[in-house]
């Protein structure tokens, strides 16, 4: 799956915006500037297809709470995606929405949907009068509140296209948040699962590492060098030992102790490094990896054994970053990836792509990283956004 265009109006601070995104980027920005947003619309399509929108909706607080100013009456979504290496190569979808908000009661109800196959019109809520409410075409699963008409496609056996697009973004792997404290079900042990994809909030970190690394010997490979690289010839390898009954740990052998050290004892850097390894090396990953800020809580040592992966899994998948680490840009080479500035500007977010050919000559004379910290990068948004005023 390759996101190849993304439009949105009145979601959290994304008024108004345009993506084209290529299959590796990264987002920078200062704080504040909308960065984080861009990843949890990708969350919020990503639950839309899963038939979890409305609970998606009330975990954040509310329709006022993921609208515009908490004013918008509506957040509408265009994207295109282009499905390859499968029967459906170069397939092109289109999912348009429009979520309206009741103020009332702080709901929604998905009031248009559209999806279309290379420009030939699949569904069309506004022409399907059976699931007609209230004057709006809401398609309805439960009690719970209105779901999207791809997530119901999945159940009511509709063609395999769609059934397939569906899979594929439900599946996207997006990193917000990772628990690191001592109560971290990526501590505890865990009960002995065989799993081959992974938690976007990592609970099931040890089974899925257990499951590859013990079957893979690639992905053991990757691992076992990474985290050389990160502490040096002094970590040996990964041990899952049973914990109790149908429960299994992990634990880290290094050569110069006798006693392995667990998950628990990790520091919250290392846990999270680890948790990253798995994401990227992932030999089956999922069809959009996306993760905020991955510098946080990791020595910039690291940020190069992270990029490397990232370099490679986008050969598979489509890999974002959102950061404001100039040490991770400096990771990225030999590999330019899309450059995408975020800036806060009249209360919204505004997003420019560097073009290729501009980055190609700012990168003779910078890296990405040094490009970052001199502020060429945002003064090249400010005058591109006065050129266009």
């Amino acid at each position: 799956m390759h996101l190849t265009r993304l439009s949105v109006q009145g979601f959290r601070s994304l008024k108004d915006i345009t993506w084209e995104p290529g299959k590796l980027n990264v987002v920078i920005g200062p704080n504040g500037s909308g960065k984080t947003n861009l990843l949890k619309l990708l969350e919020f399509l990503s639950q839309s297809t899963r038939g979890k929108l409305a609970d998606y909706v009330k975990d954040e607080g509310g329709a006022q709470s993921i609208i515009w100013d908490g004013t918008s009456k509506k957040i509408s979504i265009g994207l295109d995606i282009k499905v390859g290496k499968t029967k459906f190569i170069n397939c092109k979808y289109e999912l348009l929405m429009s979520i309206s908000n009741r103020l009332r009661d702080n709901k929604f109800l998905i009031e248009m949907e559209s999806f279309n196959e290379e420009g030939h019109e699949i569904y069309d809520s506004s022409k399907d009068k059976s699931s007609q409410i209230q004057n709006s075409e809401i398609p309805m699963l439960d009690n719970s509140g209105y779901e999207t008409w791809l997530s119901m496609s999945n159940r009511s056996g509709d063609r395999i296209g769609q059934i397939l697009a569906n899979y594929e973004m439900s599946r996207m792997f997006l990193m917000l948040h990772f628990d690191t404290s001592k109560s971290s079900p990526a501590r505890l042990p865990a009960i002995t699962e065989y799993v081959k994809s992974i938690d976007r909030n990592g609970a099931n970190l040890i089974n899925f590492l257990h499951t590859l690394y013990s079957e893979n010997r690639e992905f053991k490979r990757k691992i076992n060098r990474s985290m050389e690289a990160a502490f040096g010839e002094d970590f040996e390898e990964l041990i899952f030992p049973p914990a109790s009954d149908q429960r299994v740990q992990m634990r880290i052998r290094w050569k110069s102790l006798k006693r392995e050290q667990s998950a628990a004892d990790l520091s919250d850097g290392t846990l999270r490094f680890l948790f990253l390894l798995a994401v990227l090396a992932n030999p089956e990953p999922a069809p959009l990896i996306a993760i905020d800020e991955p510098e946080t809580g990791l020595h910039p040592s690291m940020m190069p054994l992270v990029a490397e992966l990232a370099v490679e899994a986008s050969k598979k998948t489509q890999v974002i970053f959102t950061t404001h680490s100039d040490q991770f840009l400096d990771a990225f080479r030999d590999t330019r990836p899309t450059t995408t500035v975020a800036k806060w500007e009249d209360g919204q977010t505004k997003l420019h792509i560097v073009d290729d050919d501009e980055l190609k000559h700012f990168l003779k004379d910078y890296s990405l990283g040094a490009l970052f910290r001199s502020g060429e990068l945002e003064s090249e948004f400010l005058a591109r956004r006065q050129d266009a005023a």
